[in-house]
Protein backbone atom coordinates (compact mmCIF):
# COMPACT_ATOMS: atom_id res chain seq x y z
CA UNK A 1 0.00 0.00 0.00
CA UNK A 2 2.82 2.40 0.83
CA UNK A 3 4.46 1.76 -2.53
CA UNK A 4 1.28 2.76 -4.34
CA UNK A 5 1.07 6.03 -2.39
CA UNK A 6 4.72 6.90 -3.14
CA UNK A 7 4.18 6.02 -6.81
CA UNK A 8 1.15 8.29 -6.96
CA UNK A 9 3.11 11.17 -5.41
CA UNK A 10 6.04 10.72 -7.80
CA UNK A 11 3.73 10.45 -10.82
CA UNK A 12 1.90 13.60 -9.73
CA UNK A 13 5.16 15.53 -9.35
CA UNK A 14 6.34 14.36 -12.78
CA UNK A 15 3.03 15.40 -14.35
CA UNK A 16 3.29 18.87 -12.80
CA UNK A 17 6.86 19.25 -14.03
CA UNK A 18 5.94 18.22 -17.58
CA UNK A 19 2.94 20.54 -17.55
CA UNK A 20 5.16 23.42 -16.44
CA UNK A 21 7.68 22.70 -19.22
CA UNK A 22 4.93 22.62 -21.85
CA UNK A 23 3.42 25.85 -20.50
CA UNK A 24 6.82 27.59 -20.59
CA UNK A 25 7.47 26.36 -24.12
CA UNK A 26 4.12 27.73 -25.33
CA UNK A 27 4.96 31.06 -23.65
CA UNK A 28 8.21 31.24 -25.64
CA UNK A 29 10.56 30.36 -22.80
CA UNK A 30 13.45 27.96 -23.28
CA UNK A 31 14.78 25.41 -20.81
CA UNK A 32 18.35 26.56 -21.54
CA UNK A 33 18.25 30.28 -20.81
CA UNK A 34 14.75 31.04 -19.58
CA UNK A 35 13.54 33.85 -21.83
CA UNK A 36 14.54 33.87 -25.51
CA UNK A 37 13.19 37.38 -26.04
CA UNK A 38 16.07 38.84 -24.02
CA UNK A 39 18.81 36.53 -25.18
CA UNK A 40 20.69 36.26 -28.44
CA UNK A 41 21.55 32.79 -29.61
CA UNK A 42 20.72 30.51 -26.70
CA UNK A 43 19.97 27.65 -29.12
Amino acid sequence: MGTAIVLAIVAGAAALAIRSIIKDKKAGKSAQCGDCTRCSGCH
